[in-house]
């Protein structure tokens, strides 16, 4: 991992020469771009190998403008590509090798920007709880809630499936809404109905005998995924008169 030359970082005074940082001169850097980033965020992402601040003999952490700068880019690209820990470690070690990497999910456009484009790359098929809570800046209270409510579910082995993140980031948008998870119950029932429409539809093919029918219908399946998808964007934006970019 890529580390600006610190000349030792045994002792306070060498650390400032050097142009270390403590943790929370780290945080205040930070938050003025990602007002919701707190110190256990920061030792979290330590933990999952994002970043390896250097340690002072008496264990405090120490780190460096690069340290910063992944530290920035690994939040960016959670807040605005709802990218899993999982992927974002492949994308940054691939650009530590030098390789021309494209991130692999849509992003959240921005004011005044243009939407980004999906991008074929690897995938995280799943995500571990901590990944989770890590992803949406949340604790376990509301991850419980949120399953309550049907929201986002664990997988029989307690992982979860990686867009269980891409939901999480979005209810946590919404909440800043006043949007609570209990309200977001009737839109889960409706993708639900919305999921059993298209299920309705490749049932015969999922039966068939033939293998290579049976292999269409996944394709079908993300066909009719993608025009479900589109028409439930279209109808929202008709009932509130809008028209989004």
């Amino acid at each position: 991992m890529l580390h600006t030359p610190s000349g030792g970082a045994g002792h306070g005074a060498a650390a400032a020469d050097s142009g270390l940082m403590s943790i929370g001169t780290v945080l205040n850097v930070l938050r003025d771009e990602f007002p919701e980033v707190t110190i256990s965020k920061i030792r979290f992402l330590e933990s999952e190998g994002l970043i390896e601040p250097q340690r002072t003999p008496s264990g405090y952490r120490k780190f460096s403008p690069g340290d910063v700068e992944r530290l920035g880019h690994v939040l960016r690209m959670q807040r605005d590509h709802y990218l899993p820990l999982k992927v974002i470690r492949e994308h940054l070690d691939a650009m530590e090798r030098g390789e021309a990497v494209l991130l692999p999910a849509v992003g959240r456009q921005r004011d005044g920007e243009p939407a980004l484009e999906a991008h074929e790359g690897p995938t995280a098929a799943r995500i571990g709880r901590d990944e989770l809570l890590a992803a949406a800046g949340i604790g376990e209270q509301e991850l419980e809630e949120w399953e309550s409510y049907g929201l986002v579910g664990p997988l029989p082995d307690g992982a979860y499936d990686a867009e269980a993140a891409t939901v999480a980031v979005l209810v946590v948008e919404l909440g800043r809404f006043g949007i609570e998870p209990r309200h977001l119950r009737v839109m889960k029932a409706a993708a639900d109905r919305e999921a059993g429409l298209v299920d309705q539809v490749v049932a015969p093919l999922k039966r068939h005998r033939n293998p290579q029918t049976r292999a269409h219908a996944e394709a079908r399946t993300k066909e009719l995924a993608a025009l479900t998808v589109r028409l439930h964007a279209a109808l929202v934006q008709t009932a509130l008169g809008v028209r989004l970019p």
